[in-house]
């Protein structure tokens, strides 16, 4: 899944986790988890981030997100958990009872970046560039 732009292609996808502050089940009722996730695919779509997968647990959170070329993960996160946690106390003023300070989502997480080929796939790719570039020009002459 690469993605174009006027200079650029690339792929930029993340496995992102993160969880409610002092780790609470905030999203064992399915009112909750679904307005969670709608609340999620606003406010990633609002910043052109995509979610590919999506999974809410009742005391974490799973995604699969690309984002785009110039946004960083922090940024990602910022606008993700921001944006997220002010809809979730908006819409749901309940939730200000066990957070009266407004910090919904812990202050960690977790991150890794994924695609559709592995580290010694590509790693033997660059490796092996003048024997692909040699082949290329054989073919061309």
């Amino acid at each position: 899944m690469l993605v174009s732009g006027a200079h650029h292609i690339g792929q930029n996808i993340y496995h992102v986790e993160w969880c409610p502050k002092y780790r609470y089940k905030m999203f064992t009722k399915d009112k909750n988890k679904n307005f969670c996730e709608a609340i999620l695919r606003e406010t990633a779509k609002r910043h052109n981030i995509q979610i590919l997968e999506i999974n809410i647990l009742p005391d974490h959170i799973h995604l699969a997100i690309s984002i785009p070329p110039t946004m960083s993960i922090a940024r990602a996160f910022q606008l993700l958990k921001g944006g997220s946690a002010y809809e979730l106390f908006r819409r749901e003023p309940k939730f200000r009872l066990r957070y009266p300070k407004g910090h919904f989502w812990s202050p960690g997480k977790f991150f890794r970046t994924i695609g559709d080929i592995d580290l010694k796939t590509t790693t033997n790719y660059i490796r092996n560039q003048n024997i692909n570039q040699a082949t290329l020009q054989h073919f061309h002459n």
